[in-house]
């Protein structure tokens, strides 16, 4: 069941608004001396594969390229009070199945469970549903990451699978969940 539009090619140019965040198209100027300071943070990716890497602007410049030419998008998450670019999205689309998988990152750890990421979770899940007919929503989180759970269950996602014991953070083994929402749930 393929959908009409991708999100890439529907994304409107003025964003997408929730009540606490906007979300816009990751640009090149988004690349800043904050937005790296986020990818390198150990306490911001503590959850995330990217806690392996150094990211720097060359790393940051490449992969915004490739999302080019894609179905897929990369969004930057911006606060609606002045708080200016607290975080980025990122949304995978497979068109021939009508599914998306979303990341988010929400780096400016001073908001953390003051409902930012989950408000720009649901504003990006429901704009899929709605406008690009998308009839799956998926994302993961590691079972440590007890922030990410509740974004997944307050926005009505539920439990799909687990990997046990899949990848170790800080030498701790952790398991693996995958949510979803389907469109007609």
């Amino acid at each position: 069941m393929a959908t009409e539009q991708s999100p890439h090619g529907a994304f409107p140019a003025a964003g997408l608004v929730g009540e606490k965040t906007r979300l816009m198209r990751f640009e090149l100027s988004d690349i800043s001396e904050t937005y790296l300071m986020w990818l390198n943070d150990p306490i911001v990716v503590r959850f995330s594969n990217q806690r392996f890497r150094c990211h720097d602007a060359a790393s940051s410049r490449a992969y915004l390229a490739a999302f080019e030419g894609t179905d897929n998008l990369f969004l930057s998450v911006q606060g609606l009070k002045g708080e200016g670019a607290i975080g980025t999205m990122t949304v995978y689309a497979a068109m021939p199945h009508g599914t998306a998988d979303i990341g988010i990152l929400l780096g400016n750890t001073q908001i953390w469970g003051k409902g930012y990421s989950l408000d720009a979770w649901k504003t990006v899940s429901d704009w899929l549903i709605t406008s690009c007919q998308m009839r799956k929503i998926t994302g993961g989180t590691l079972s440590g990451n007890v922030g990410m759970k509740t974004i997944f269950e307050r926005s009505g996602m539920h439990m799909e699978g687990i990997r046990r014991a899949q990848e170790l953070v800080e030498g701790v083994p952790m398991d693996m969940l995958y949510y979803a929402r389907f469109r007609d749930a």
